[in-house]
């Protein structure tokens, strides 16, 4: 046990919803005396860098309503009680570009905002992409937009703010050490 762990005396769920609960804890703090915690539970998610063979990296458009933007972003889902990662991966690949993939690897799992939510995301790097002939088959209330981008173009997206998550953001800065590595 850490001389940092905060103990929960008390929690409390105090919203529910399709994604997200939200938890109220009382903890008692390292030096004996208590606060209060907002925590956010999440499922867990996947993303994915898809890599192609011409090294275009397959990336969505889509209106993000908590932003009140549309931004670009590598592909991604929440995974399903009980799922894998890799299998959420290649689900959520399929569904969101029509891409398939022969190769998917783990790269890391991190979590997003440790400070409020427990959400982890594990990011995959998907090569040997193959385009279905089908379109892709979103989620009824998915709407997104196909874009595939070099480094260079991504790198731009990042200064410009159109790519403006994290998960994005980092798999970007990755392919990016790899070209200076020379391990592309």
């Amino acid at each position: 046990m850490s001389n940092l762990e905060e103990k929960t005396l008390h929690s409390e769920e105090i919203f529910s919803g399709k994604v997200i609960s939200l938890h109220l804890q009382e903890v008692e703090l390292p030096n004996g005396k208590q606060s209060k915690r907002e925590i956010v539970k999440h499922p867990g998610a996947v993303a994915i860098l898809a890599v192609t063979d011409d090294q275009k990296i397959v990336m969505v458009e889509q209106y993000r309503k908590a932003l009140e933007r549309t931004i670009v972003e590598i592909p991604a889902g929440k995974l399903e009680k009980g799922e894998e990662p890799s299998l959420c991966a290649m689900r959520e690949l399929e569904e969101e570009t029509g891409y398939v993939c022969e190769n998917l690897e783990l790269l890391l799992s991190f979590y997003t905002s440790p400070g409020f939510a427990d959400e982890i995301v594990h990011l995959f790097v998907a090569k040997g992409l193959v385009k279905k002939e089908d379109s892709a088959a979103l989620d009824e209330d998915e709407f997104v937009n196909l874009v595939e981008l070099t480094l260079p173009e991504a790198v731009q997206y990042v200064k410009e703010q159109r790519i403006y998550d994290a998960k994005t953001a980092y798999a970007v800065q990755y392919l990016q050490l790899q070209e200076v590595l020379g391990r592309t």
